[in-house]
């Protein structure tokens, strides 16, 4: 039975110490074939139903023993933003002091990493807003057709504000939060197969996507465009570059980052949550671009759905492996991290 969301039933808020943020699930929460919300629910486990008002899933899923709170907020960051906003405002919860962790599939750059591996996100840019002039029209010099949206070229300098009356460009997540998460599961040892290993082998040339999965840090890409192909992936190299100012690596790409943001950003102008206590964890679930002597539509014509996806069931195991063990860290020891965000330091005196 799935508890109600009327505010009479909720005299006695629900605590809440990580919310895990998904962004799909394909059919049931448990029992059939997994999007990134069923793993979470089967193997944490999530077993309490709870309604979502509000949210595409319509149910979220709690584990009272962790205090662990799971929402699958539906794809795009139409849908992450709607799902977050009304989470935070729903009177059940305080989520002042919650740790948010989004555990994500996405495209993984294979400049920069394997098929399978698990990337957590120091920033996240969009790639979503900006001008974008017809390939057929591009100027001879420009090195692509994308310009920012307060700019008419594609290396406009000074870079305009991150943040502005166009939109949101770029946030930077807390480094010592992201550091920690990286650190507490840098030496795990994902899931890999004979196929993931045909897979990465047809990527001559490029030696950090022939390796096995890992678990690394990069910037995570933004955009409802599923975009395919070198040299979108150039672009998308090139944009991540641009709006941190050359200190990005651009390592995945997906949707919701900027939706996520967003919502959490402006709650916690309200005072409603912690913007320094969110994560992005996103697991490479396909390669964003052909390996050498393959066309960009040939790949997306073999990777088309969802469950097409090279490799997608890695993915989503991975998802779970790296990210449950930074929500169990944060769950069972809250004495240690309720009040103190872990890789910060600590005040003197307390």
């Amino acid at each position: 039975m799935v508890a109600g969301g009327g505010a009479a039933a909720h005299a006695e808020q629900i605590p809440v110490r990580v919310v895990v943020v998904t962004t799909f699930e394909i059919g049931k929460d448990t029992g059939d074939v997994p999007g990134e919300f069923q793993t979470w629910v089967e193997k944490l486990p999530l077993k309490q139903e709870l309604a979502a008002p509000g949210t595409y899933h319509g149910v979220m899923r709690y584990n009272p023993d962790l205090q662990v709170l799971g929402i699958s907020a539906g794809e795009g960051p139409e849908h992450m933003a709607s799902a977050i906003t009304a989470l935070v405002l729903d009177p059940r919860f305080d989520l002042r002091r919650a740790y948010f962790v989004l555990a994500g599939i996405a495209g993984i750059n294979p400049n920069v990493a394997s098929i399978g591996g698990a990337v957590w996100a120091p920033r996240v840019i969009n790639g979503g807003l900006a001008h974008a002039v017809d390939a057929r029209e591009i100027p001879a010099d420009w090195p692509d057709g994308y310009t920012p949206v307060q700019g008419s070229t594609p290396t406009d300098s000074p870079v305009p504000p991150l943040h502005s009356l166009s939109g949101d460009m770029a946030y930077t997540l807390n480094p010592a939060l992201v550091s920690w998460a990286y650190n507490l599961t840098r030496s795990l040892k994902l899931p890999d197969s004979a196929g993931l290993k045909a897979i990465r082998g047809r990527y001559v040339g490029y030696p950090q996507a022939q390796k096995p999965p890992a678990v690394l840090m990069g910037d995570t890409l933004s955009s409802e465009t599923f975009w395919v192909g070198e040299r979108m992936n150039r672009w998308a190299e090139r944009w991540v570059g641009y709006w941190t100012q050359g200190k990005g690596t651009f390592a995945t790409t997906a949707e919701e980052e900027i939706g996520l943001m967003q919502a959490l950003t402006l709650q916690a102008q309200a005072g409603r949550v912690d913007p320094d206590r969110v994560l992005v964890l996103r697991t490479g679930s396909n390669f964003d671009m052909p390996p050498p002597g393959e066309s960009a539509a040939e790949l997306l014509k073999s990777e088309a759905s969802e469950g097409g996806y090279s490799g997608y069931l890695p993915s989503i195991a991975a998802a779970y492996q790296v990210g449950s063990v930074v929500v169990r860290e944060l769950a069972l020891h809250w004495d240690r991290y309720a009040d103190h965000v872990p890789g910060t330091p600590v005040a003197q005196g307390k």
